[in-house]
């Protein structure tokens, strides 16, 4: 405005000439009021004071990391959403075990509520970590939790989806799982749930041991089932999935049939080569190398999986019979190796009377004797090794 009125005060008006010029300051001062009178009058608008930025989730969990300690980082405070974002979600978690709440423990620092129900009673872990629980499914689903997070057993799964009163919920509820296999779940909720229910597969591929540090660069496997476009479900999904990428991990969507393919060759691989090395009762020793190292974690992590879970990876994946098989034949081709190689040096030494290097020469009397007693070993291990097959073929 002021600079409007000096223009007027410096243009010619209508040809006045130098009349009009000398008399518009006055009218100028006459009546344009003094801004800076008012100057006392404006409200002061108090300076806010600069947040503390947050310290990010993973950098404490680097710091737990470093100090060597195996306790359980406190959940910091719960990231609030941003404004103008979606309010915060409330996740129902169905099975509160240690995975449960390893679970819930992320959701809870991206700002999200969280409400559990277990067969077991965990109120006192829940009232200490700001978490509700309910003693029944019923009165969990009551509560209408925008997403339901069956982190139940493989087993159990089937017998905890029929148990969900669905009556009780939004239809426009999403049903979501975290089990290490995929087509069974899927086609699962497909059979049991209302068709208006969202399904989102989902398979953290880490755990309570591998994720104790944080969840950066740990890959989360995903398939978005059913998910309508219409309304707030699709809004919603993307929400819960965020969970996870804003905690750092590698995001994978792919469909549940290929993760079975690839979980089968990699995750039910580990467990069996673990289960396996159980069985010899590896100890370490004075001399470990890295190699034998690696051996002793993979026993130790595999042996702290209950049986059930190794089992329902075996059970419930089509994928692992095939991927049995394939190891039983591995393995028969590494002894026939061993075997063929050990054959052809005793052929060449006994038989053909030719000297091998670093064997020491035998005379005709003990050749004749060496020669029989490995004969008899040869066909003591050909014997161990028909029956061994002939026992697989009558178990399988």
């Amino acid at each position: 405005m002021a600079s409007s009125l000096r223009h007027f005060a410096h243009s010619p008006a209508g040809g006045s000439g130098s009349t009009a010029v000398a008399s518009t300051p006055s009218l100028l001062r006459r009546f344009s009021p003094d801004f800076c009178t008012f100057a006392d009058l404006r409200p002061i608008r108090p300076v806010a004071a600069t947040p503390k930025p947050a310290r990010p989730a993973e950098q404490e969990q680097e710091q737990y990391a470093a100090a060597g300690t195996d306790e359980e980082p406190p959940v910091p405070a719960t990231n609030p959403p941003e404004p103008g974002a979606a309010p915060a979600l409330r996740v129902g978690i169905i099975g509160f075990g240690n995975f449960g709440q390893f679970i819930a423990r992320g959701i809870q620092r991206q700002g999200h509520a969280v409400l559990a129900s277990s067969r077991s009673d965990y109120s006192d872990y829940c009232s200490a970590h700001g978490i509700r629980f309910f003693r029944s499914l019923d009165a969990l689903c009551e509560e209408q939790p925008d997403v339901l997070l069956v982190c139940s057993s493989i087993l159990s799964t089937e017998s905890v989806v029929r148990a969900i009163p669905f009556g009780k919920l939004r239809p426009d509820t999403i049903v979501a799982d975290v089990l290490s296999v995929k087509q069974f779940p899927r086609n699962l909720l497909l059979e049991i749930l209302p068709p208006e229910f969202g399904i989102v597969c989902t398979h953290p591929m880490f755990g309570p041991e591998s994720g104790k540090h944080g969840w950066n660069a740990l890959p989360f496997v995903y398939d978005k089932v059913r998910i309508a476009e219409e309304g707030d479900q699709k809004a919603k999904c993307e929400q819960f999935l965020s969970i996870f990428e804003r905690e750092g991990c590698r995001m994978e969507e792919m469909s549940c049939a290929e993760h079975d393919r690839h979980a089968a060759g990699s995750q039910f691989i580990t467990h069996t080569i673990g289960r396996v090395l159980a069985q010899l009762d590896l100890k370490s020793t004075p001399i470990n190398t890295k190699g034998y190292e690696t051996l002793l974690q993979l026993t130790k992590n595999t042996a702290s999986d209950s049986f059930d879970l190794y089992y329902g990876l075996f059970m419930y994946n089509v994928n692992a019979t095939e991927q049995m098989e394939k190891l039983d034949r591995a393995f028969e081709q590494v002894k026939q190796m061993l075997y063929g190689r050990l054959h052809d040096v005793l052929r060449k030494q006994i038989v053909e009377r030719v000297p091998v290097p670093g064997a020491p020469s035998l005379r005709p009397r003990e050749a004749r004797n060496n020669c029989a007693e490995e004969t008899n070993h040869i066909s003591q291990v050909a014997d161990v090794h028909t029956f061994s097959q002939a026992a697989f073929s009558t178990a399988k």
